[in-house]
């Protein structure tokens, strides 16, 4: 299977800021060397290539590097880009030694740089974009996949009290509002008329999963929002953690296992899928085995409605795909790639569907 798009080079490391998405340096420079330990100019500033949601740029100064995730400029969806709430997930985690960037500050008023934004350590390391690890070994791509599972289960059992985030969301329903929620997001983002996505928003409020268990989730755990270490498969960072709550574990977990039945996208846009590469990616888990890795690393029997859960999951995230529609439409997207996912919203529609058939519909 052969993309257009090469998405290693395309996502990789920064490049000179977007128009749309400057701002002015020094005003920026002033504040950091105010609120910021150790701060020192002069700051150079970058964008990275990767992502779609906030815009984020590499800061360099002559004695350290950080990172800057923003709000994007102009007209945004109700609850998204919530800066503020990877921030506050950031701080919480790194002190538990959890593999998060060191936070160093959060400015909510727009007036220094146009838009919220936070600022944490630069976490050197290995970003990958493609999930089935083109190039690498079968012992190293096992590694890092067992790397992956390990620090999701980490994750899913940490003591939120301890953490400080009791109240960082209200677990009970969760899933019934991620789906309420995410039906009012693609509602509002909507460019055309995708039967699937109007079944699914029908028949997933009468079909909510819900184990019972509440765990702290990331809501976009994925290996490319990892930092993997330069010299093996330990996780440095796990970055994005805009979606992050307090919720279902098994809804988290299950949202990872979409890329082993991720549609591919023909041109490469989207996110990575490991369809089609069973054969050439020696070492890459079975999704049966990863699923029972992670229930014996989190004391779980298994998972018995896994079909209603990646139903979810492939909603949610055309939904989100379909988010990603609405900003370019609106000229708010983060990404010069985003237009190329408009192809991927029907395809993943698809696939949810088809699981919720499998799971009663």
């Amino acid at each position: 299977m052969t993309a257009s798009l090469d998405r290693q080079a395309t996502f990789s490391g920064t490049a000179e800021v977007r128009a749309q998405h400057r701002f002015e340096v020094k005003a920026l420079a002033a504040y950091l060397a105010e609120h910021v330990d150790d701060f020192q100019g002069p700051l150079s500033v970058s964008q990275f290539k990767g992502g779609q949601s906030n815009p984020t740029y590499k800061l360099v100064t002559p004695r350290a590097a950080y990172v800057l995730r923003r709000k994007p400029p102009g007209k945004l969806l109700p609850s998204a880009h919530a800066v503020e709430r990877e921030y506050r997930a950031t701080a919480a985690l790194h002190p538990l030694g959890f593999p998060v960037p060191r936070p160093r500050l959060l400015c909510k008023d727009p007036g220094v740089i146009g838009t919220a934004f936070y600022v944490m350590d630069f976490v050197p390391g290995r970003v990958f974009w493609e999930p089935h690890l083109p190039g690498a070994t079968a012992p190293e791509r096992a590694a890092i996949y067992d790397s992956l599972n390990a620090t999701l289960a980490r994750l899913h059992k940490v003591d939120v009290a301890a953490a400080g985030l009791s109240d960082f969301g209200r677990p009970a329903g969760y899933v019934q509002r991620q789906i309420s929620r995410w039906s009012e997001q693609y509602r509002a983002s909507a460019t055309e008329t995708i039967a699937d996505m109007d079944r699914l928003i029908a028949f997933l409020p009468t079909a909510a999963p819900d184990t019972g268990a509440a765990a702290l989730v990331h809501g976009d755990y994925r290996l490319d929002n990892c930092i993997l270490a330069e010299d093996g498969p330990a996780i440095r960072a796990v970055l994005d953690w805009e979606l992050s709550t307090l919720g279902d574990p098994i809804a988290d977990f299950t949202y990872h296992l979409m890329q082993w039945r991720m549609p591919p996208a023909p041109d490469g846009a989207g996110v990575g899928s490991l369809v089609g590469h069973e054969s050439d990616a020696p070492g890459l888990p079975r999704l049966e085995d990863y699923v029972a890795l992670y229930c014996a690393r989190t004391g779980r029997p298994g998972i018995p409605d896994l079909d209603l859960y990646l139903a979810y999951n492939f909603f949610r995230m055309a939904a989100i795909f379909q988010g990603i529609v609405g900003r370019v439409r609106d000229g708010t997207a983060a990404n010069p790639n985003a237009a190329a996912v408009a192809g991927q919203v029907r395809p993943m529609a698809e696939v949810a569907w088809a699981y919720a058939r499998r799971a009663g519909a």
